[in-house]
């Protein structure tokens, strides 16, 4: 295998030479101990930077076997050794030049802890993969930059991730977090609980745009009705608030903390690094934030749970739209979430069409012929016929307090069980609404995707691109990505880009999209995310954001279905 030496050699004899002589350094090197692999060298210095991995054998790196024991370690592992890889790699210094030279890019991970493929580790070695703009002047190639880059600067950086360099504590908290919200994950489930908000936790967030933590927020405090003690694997008991099954309502006045809570509960389906100060809110696997969105298309879901006898005869038990009200959006959106196997709603009144939420005695006396079931008589039968929970935000509309199981009353941040207290004023002030009757229970009806659904193509040519979190360039189409609230990373949305590419190969006309959706996931977290695609910046999303991605498809062709 070539060496360090000639490594060094080859560039400096690159120097200004076109840029395209640095295609020769494609394929293996070795750099002392330490591997360096160029998988794709870029064309251009302004082009998409060159995709390289540094292949580090385990004698080297000597990171105890323990922490990489199980998934849930090794995810807290190779999280903590990105960030640590990252900070090495951004205090190299600038080499100069054009476009992106000298630029050493990291997927670098933020308040979650997720799994993604800048990193594994396996009983062999630890690799880990990036981009690397290569130095040049014009398009020119800097020979000797370069060579400072890569033989110099590189290999001290990968110096950063060994067991010796390391804050080998800060390492160890990583992998037990991330180990502990997957204990308590499951936990909740036996415990007939949803999620769990432990005390002491700081919810609130720096601003809108960051995901850092308030100075000087009010810790969260549980209210006693609601306190409960539940066992980690690494951290004892930990005491907080457990939010039962069933219909909960979050209310409270303006500004007192009730869509920070809500919030919170969305991204607690992750594991969160130390010091986010939500380390400790947990929510079950299965629990998905559902809402409005007008315009989007919606195709061949059975909205006849919630919308039926449409004029002109339409058809709501396969409903087929390009430009979907706020009711129609959500009504879907809770369907397509129980077909995909949600089993707890978050929803916040502020995000959702008020006339799908409910309807009141005035409305009903005023309109006769309504074609809206609101969900106000429906979230009961959701739990008790379905077993699916409902967590909500609701500000204005008091008529949720005749159907909710609980109900949290948020006051400067702190949580206040008054259960009692609205039942009594739903006693005293009724609502004198009528509930409606519907024709049939709830379904849930499996659909099962086609595969002349997905097409990556634009002008005969492959285009999956993302723009940040909210857009995936799918072809010639836009997928909006807006109503995925529980997205939480730019390199998620990657990754559902390149799964919907294999949909086009697994989608046969015969397997339910939640069946699809799974296997993607289960493949990605069994082979990782660098077999799905060979990119350094993907990290795992849920099924349930992926068929939400799928459903949002202005393409997407479908068959009922049986349930596999």
């Amino acid at each position: 295998m070539r060496d360090l030496d000639e490594l060094r050699r080859t560039l400096l004899a690159l120097e200004g030479r076109g840029y395209k002589a640095y295609k020769r350094l494609l394929g293996p090197w070795q750099l002392g101990r330490v591997t360096l692999f160029f998988d794709h060298v870029q064309g251009d210095p302004f082009a998409t930077p060159s995709k390289v991995r540094l292949r580090i054998p385990r004698a080297v790196h000597s990171i105890p076997e323990a922490l990489w024991s199980n998934e849930a370690r090794k995810t807290g592992l190779l999280d903590y050794l990105l960030r640590v890889f990252h900070r090495a790699a951004r205090d190299i210094p600038p080499t100069g030049g054009t476009g992106h030279s000298g630029r050493v890019l990291v997927d670098a991970p933020g308040a979650e802890i997720l799994r993604r493929s800048g990193a594994e580790i396996t009983g062999e070695f630890l690799e880990l993969r990036f981009r690397i703009g290569l130095p040049a002047r014009g398009r020119s190639v800097m020979g000797r930059a370069a060579a400072r880059l890569l033989t110099e600067a590189l290999p001290k950086a990968a110096r950063a991730v060994y067991w010796s360099s390391v804050d080998q504590d800060l390492a160890w908290r990583f992998a037990k977090l991330a180990e502990d919200h997957a204990h308590l994950q499951e936990l909740l489930s036996q415990k007939r609980l949803v999620a769990f908000v432990r005390d002491g936790s700081i919810l609130p967030r720096k601003s809108g745009v960051s995901q850092s933590p308030l100075e000087d927020a009010v810790p969260f405090a549980s209210p006693p009705e609601l306190r409960v003690s539940l066992p980690t694997l690494h951290h004892g008991e930990v005491v907080g608030m457990g939010i039962p099954e069933g219909v909960t309502i979050i209310t409270g006045g303006g500004f007192h903390g009730k869509t920070t809570l809500l919030e919170a509960l969305e991204r607690g389906v992750y594991p969160h690094a130390p010091g986010d100060g939500r380390e400790w809110v947990v929510t079950r696997a299965e629990a998905l934030k559902v809402r409005s969105e007008d315009g989007r298309a919606i195709s061949g879901v059975d909205l006849s749970p919630f919308i039926r006898d449409l004029p002109g005869g339409k058809r709501t038990d396969f409903f087929q739209t390009q430009d979907a009200s706020g009711s129609t959006s959500l009504a879907a959106a809770i369907l397509e979430g129980l077909e995909a196997g949600a089993r707890v709603l978050l929803i916040d009144e502020d995000t959702s069409a008020t006339n799908l939420l409910t309807r009141d005695a005035r409305m009903q006396r005023l309109v006769k012929r309504e074609t809206i079931t609101p969900l106000l008589d429906r979230v009961r039968e959701l739990f008790e016929r379905l077993g699916v929970s409902t967590v909500m935000v609701v500000g204005g509309n008091g008529d949720y307090l005749d159907v909710a199981d609980r109900v949290i009353l948020m006051e400067a941040y702190r949580p206040h069980d008054v259960t009692e207290r609205a039942r009594k004023i739903a006693s005293e002030l009724p609502s004198r609404r009528s509930p409606s009757a519907p024709e049939h229970p709830i379904r849930v009806t499996p659909r099962c995707p086609l595969p002349e659904s997905f097409d990556p193509e634009r002008g005969g040519r492959e285009k999956i691109k993302t723009r940040g979190l909210r857009e995936i360039l799918f072809g010639r189409q836009t997928i909006d990505l807006t109503g995925l609230e529980q997205l939480v990373d730019d390199s998620q949305a990657r990754a559902i880009g390149a799964m919907l590419k294999k949909m086009q190969r697994l989608a046969d006309g015969q397997t339910p999209l939640k069946a699809l959706a799974e296997r993607l996931v289960e493949e990605a977290r069994a082979q990782g995310l660098y077999a799905l695609e060979a990119s350094p910046e993907l990290a795992l999303p849920r099924a349930l954001e992926v068929a939400s991605a799928v459903n949002r498809l202005r393409s997407l062709k479908v068959n009922s279905c049986r349930a596999s």
